[in-house]
C-alpha cells in the first residue's frame, strides 16, 4: 500500500479551516496549527502528483477557494523575514534557548511555495487563483530579481554558499539568519516554476500587462539565462542543482539541460510568442538588444532536447532583421496586486514593536511547549512518508544499487542485503555510534 499523509476527508477539513492572520499573530499556537496543515496538505500534494493519484488536495483547494489565502500566507511570511526577523535578531533580550520555533516560522515560505509549485501546474488552479495570481506574479518577479542579482555579483563559483567560517563562536541567531539566506535560494527556483505555469494558463490582460509592462519578464528571464544561479564551479568541478542539491555533472552531461533550464525557456516561449503578449509588450532597442542575447544559447544541442524552441529561434532571427510597431496605447481597467502593500501598509513603524511582541510572547515557549511541539511534528515527518518523496531511492551503502533495508540502530545508512551490511560494518561501526548516541541524547533532552 502507498504511504500516505492524510486522507481525504482530513484533507478537506484542513482546508476548510485555512485562514489569513495578521502580521503579529506569525508564530503563534493557531498559526502552527496552521503550518501543520498545510505542511501536510503539501506532502499529501507531491505524492499525488508523483504517484499520478487522484488529485484531491489540488481539487478541495481550488473548490473551496483557498488558494488565494496560501498566497496572501505566503506574502506574509515574506514580509515577517524582510521585517521583522532583522529587527528580532538585533534585540538585546532576544536570546532563544532553541532556534527551532523561528526556523519553521523561516521554513513555512518555502512549505507554501512547494504546494504552490504543485498545484498551478494545473489551468483550474491558476484560475482558481483569481486576482491573487498578480500578487504571485510580483512574488516571483521579487524572488528572481534578487536571485539573478546575487548570481551576477557573485559570478559563477559560490551560489549557496553562506557560512560563517573563521568565526569562533556562531550565536544562534546568525545560524538561523544563515538557514534563512540559504533557503531563499530554494524558494527562488520554486518561483521559477511558479512564474512558468501562470505563463502557461494565464489569458487575464491585467497579468499579462503585469508581466510584460510593469516588471518586463522577459529581459529577468535573459538575465537568469545568461547567469544561470543553478550551476556553478567547484574545485574546477561542474556543479548543478537538481532535485534540492549540488550535484557534480560529468563532462558527457554538461550539455544536458536541467528542469530549471526548462521552466526558464518555455515562459520566455509563452511571453514572447502567444499573441497577447506580442501585442502588449515594447520591443524598443533596449528590450531588442536583451532578447537578442538568448539567439547564442539556443544551439541545436538545446534544441534537440526541447524541439519548440526552434519556433523561438526563428522568431528572433526575424527579430533581428526588423522593428516591430510599438504596442497600442490602450485604456484598460487593470487590477493591481494588493497583499504586500496591504500588509506593510498596515504594519508600517509597528516592526519593532511587533518584534518584541513576539520575543515575549511567540518565540519564548516553555519546555513543555517545546516537547508537544516536537512530538506533534515528529508524527508530520513520517520517515515512510518522507522517504517516498524523495527524488532518488535510497542506495545501497556497500555495493550501490537500490536499497529497500535500513541499519536498524541508526535509522541513516540503507543496505540491499545483509550479507552487504556485513561486509560494510567494520566502516559504518563509528558512523552508527555516533548517530545513535546523538538521537539518544535529543530523546533525553526532550524526556527531561
Amino acid at each position: 500500500m502507498d504511504p500516505s499523509v492524510i486522507l481525504p476527508v482530513e484533507a478537506e477539513g484542513f482546508v476548510q479551516s485555512l485562514e489569513t492572520f495578521p502580521l503579529k499573530e506569525v508564530g503563534s499556537a493557531r498559526w502552527f496549527r496552521q503550518h501543520e496543515y498545510i505542511e501536510k496538505l503539501n506532502m499529501q500534494a507531491i505524492l499525488n502528483a508523483s504517484a499520478a493519484h487522484d488529485e484531491f488536495v489540488k481539487e478541495l483547494l481550488v473548490s473551496y477557494g483557498k488558494i488565494p489565502v496560501l498566497v496572501h500566507e505566503l506574502i506574509l511570511v515574506e514580509v515577517w523575514k524582510q521585517k521583522v526577523f532583522p529587527v528580532l535578531c538585533q534585540l538585546q533580550d532576544f536570546n532563544p534557548k532553541n532556534t527551532f520555533h523561528l526556523y519553521m516560522v523561516i521554513h513555512h515560505e518555502a512549505t507554501i511555495i512547494n504546494l504552490l509549485e504543485t498545484i498551478m501546474f494545473h489551468k483550474d488552479s491558476c484560475e482558481a487563483a483569481d486576482d491573487s495570481v498578480l500578487d504571485l506574479v510580483d512574488y516571483c518577479h521579487r524572488k528572481l530579481t534578487l536571485m539573478a542579482s546575487k548570481a551576477t555579483r557573485e559570478g559563477v563559483t559560490t551560489h549557496d554558499e553562506h557560512n560563517l567560517t573563521g568565526k569562533a563562536v556562531v550565536s544562534s541567531t546568525e545560524e538561523l539568519q544563515t538557514q534563512s539566506a540559504a533557503l531563499e535560494f530554494e524558494i527562488s527556483l520554486k518561483a521559477v516554476s511558479v512564474l512558468r505555469y501562470i505563463t502557461d494558463h494565464t489569458e487575464s490582460i491585467s497579468v499579462i500587462n503585469r508581466m510584460l509592462c510593469t516588471h518586463n519578464m522577459p529581459c529577468v528571464l535573459v538575465q537568469l539565462i545568461d547567469c544561470c544561479p543553478w550551476s556553478r564551479c567547484s574545485k574546477g568541478e561542474v556543479e548543478k542543482y537538481t532535485n534540492g542539491r549540488w550535484q557534480k555533472i560529468p563532462v558527457e552531461d554538461r550539455l544536458k539541460m536541467t528542469k530549471l533550464d526548462g521552466q526558464v525557456w518555455i515562459s520566455l516561449y509563452n511571453l514572447l510568442l502567444k499573441e497577447d503578449c506580442q501585442r502588449k509588450y515594447d520591443f524598443n532597442n533596449f528590450n531588442k538588444n536583451q532578447l537578442l542575447k538568448l539567439r547564442g544559447f539556443l544551439t541545436e544541442v538545446l534544441i534537440d532536447q526541447l524541439p519548440n524552441l526552434v519556433e523561438l529561434q526563428r522568431y528572433l532571427a526575424h527579430l533581428a532583421v526588423t522593428d516591430p510597431a510599438p504596442p497600442k496605447k490602450e485604456l484598460v481597467l487593470e487590477q493591481i496586486p494588493e497583499m504586500w502593500n496591504h500588509i506593510v501598509r498596515e504594519n508600517s513603524g509597528k516592526w519593532k514593536a511587533i518584534a518584541k511582541y513576539q520575543v515575549k510572547e511567540t518565540f519564548n515557549p516553555s519546555e513543555s511547549d517545546l516537547r508537544l511541539q516536537a512530538q506533534r511534528l515528529a508524527q508530520t515527518y513520517n520517515l515512510d512518508v518522507m522517504e517516498s518523496l524523495l527524488p532518488e531511492k535510497p542506495k545501497c551503502g556497500s555495493c550501490g544499487t537500490e536499497a529497500a533495508k535500513r541499519c536498524s540502530r541508526c535509522q541513516g545508512e540503507w543496505y540491499c542485503h545483509r550479507e552487504c551490511q556485513v561486509k560494510h560494518w567494520p566502516k559504518h561501526k563509528k558512523a552508527c555510534q555516533l548517530m545513535t548516541e546523538a538521537t539518544e541524547k535529543i530523546q533525553r533532552e526532550l524526556n527531561n
